[in-house]
């Protein structure tokens, strides 16, 4: 399971993580807009964070009764109370580690179609958010720092990292 700021690349890696596993890949934004038919920040904007947040937590009760798989929750995910242990064990946490400033620099353009970043003030947004969930990602069974890793960096630490893969559900 990948956990992680916003532009911590979780849907990146987790793809290719999970292609070298030869597991399947579940990015949860993308299963909720697939379907709902609506964007992240249609579902924000429409039914409010409560509810998506409700989604996110009914669909971690359906991924606990599947196969193993690699997970890329959204970074808000880990705030859901309870959300972890519902995969624990046998899945593993892995936080994709850096800093406000770097996941913000890399969204570039992109943090506009982030909800919860969607401010005159993206950073301090940023920021507000890694302080909102540090304590959560600290409870990760592994940290990779990412800030200074291309895709391909990333994929090999995390594969040397875990060598028999993430637990049952990654």
């Amino acid at each position: 399971m990948l956990v992680g700021l916003p532009g911590a690349g979780k849907s990146t890696v987790g793809p290719l993580v999970a292609e070298a596993l030869r597991l399947p890949f579940l990015d949860f934004d993308d299963e909720l807009v697939r379907r709902t038919g609506q964007s992240v920040a249609e579902l924000f904007a429409t039914r409010g964070e409560p509810a998506f947040r409700a989604m996110e937590i009914s669909l971690t009760d359906e991924v606990a009764l599947l196969p193993p798989m690699v997970l890329a929750p959204g970074g808000g995910w880990i705030l859901n109370p309870g959300v972890v242990a519902r995969l624990r064990p046998p899945a593993r946490l892995v936080h994709l580690a850096l800093s406000p400033a770097a996941a913000l620099a890399r969204l570039a353009h992109d943090h506009r179609q982030r909800p919860l970043l969607r401010t005159p003030d993206p950073q301090g947004a940023m920021e507000r958010l890694w302080h909102q969930r540090r304590d959560a990602y600290a409870a990760a069974d592994l940290v990779l720092n990412v800030e200074n890793l291309d895709v391909q960096q990333v994929v090999r630490s995390l594969l040397s990292l875990a060598p028999n893969g993430f637990g049952a559900i990654g």
